[in-house]
């Protein structure tokens, strides 16, 4: 943590975070809820996978000269889940454990991404910002256990989803930058004559409520 911090304060802050710093459980941002991977223990969904696509330089062994600069995905679970408190904003972080990306990382010959969690690496830098990571899934491969499949889909609203009311009370929300929803106008209010998606070749059923 104090390598981060001493990051974290020369690149984008000029001060220190309040102490203790807060964990949580979960945390919701750019449409993806993520939990620990202990929080994920007691839960029959898995919501801990997060990669990162990260700059790096890349070298070909130790004896390579010429680096290459590129970038290169990373895959990990989350441990923990820490709110930075600078008083007049806060920073949210995920602190990971990132799959060895030299012996821990194997692409099928399907194209598939397939991981080993046996291979830890990166220990010396476990930490992201939430707004970077990216939500992927682990799905176990039959023939081979310990190499599970990386999966990924498109984010979800959770605002409207009903049975997280224990969730929510337990975690970080990251708001839109909208506030409020356009207004739209009511079906009552609207003019019959500007209705354009209204059949005329059939008698219409009025239903009551």
């Amino acid at each position: 943590m104090c390598c981060f911090t001493y990051w974290l304060k020369g690149k984008v802050v000029s001060t220190w975070p309040y102490s203790p710093v807060v964990k949580y459980p979960g945390y919701i941002i750019n449409g993806c809820h993520y939990h620990t991977k202990e929080c994920d223990m007691t839960c029959i969904t898995q919501n801990s996978g997060v990669s990162i696509l990260a700059g790096t330089m890349q070298i070909a062994s130790s004896k390579d000269k010429n680096p290459v600069f590129g970038e290169l995905c990373f895959y990990g679970v989350i441990n923990e889940i820490w709110d930075l408190d600078y008083n007049m904003f806060r920073i949210p972080i995920f602190k990971c454990d990132w799959v060895d990306n030299k012996n821990g990382i194997k692409v099928y010959e399907l194209g598939f991404t397939l991981v080993n969690f046996s291979k830890i690496g990166h220990k010396l830098d476990p930490f992201i910002l939430a707004s970077q990571a990216k939500q992927v899934f682990y799905v176990e491969d039959q023939l081979d256990p310990k190499w599970p499949i990386v999966l990924s889909i498109p984010p979800k609203d959770f605002n409207n989803m009903e049975g997280l009311d224990h969730f929510l009370d337990n975690c970080m929300e990251h708001h839109p930058f909208i506030s409020s929803m356009p207004e739209v106008e009511s079906f009552d209010a609207m003019d019959e004559s500007k209705a354009i998606y209204m059949r005329e070749d059939c008698e219409g059923i009025w239903i009551e409520k």
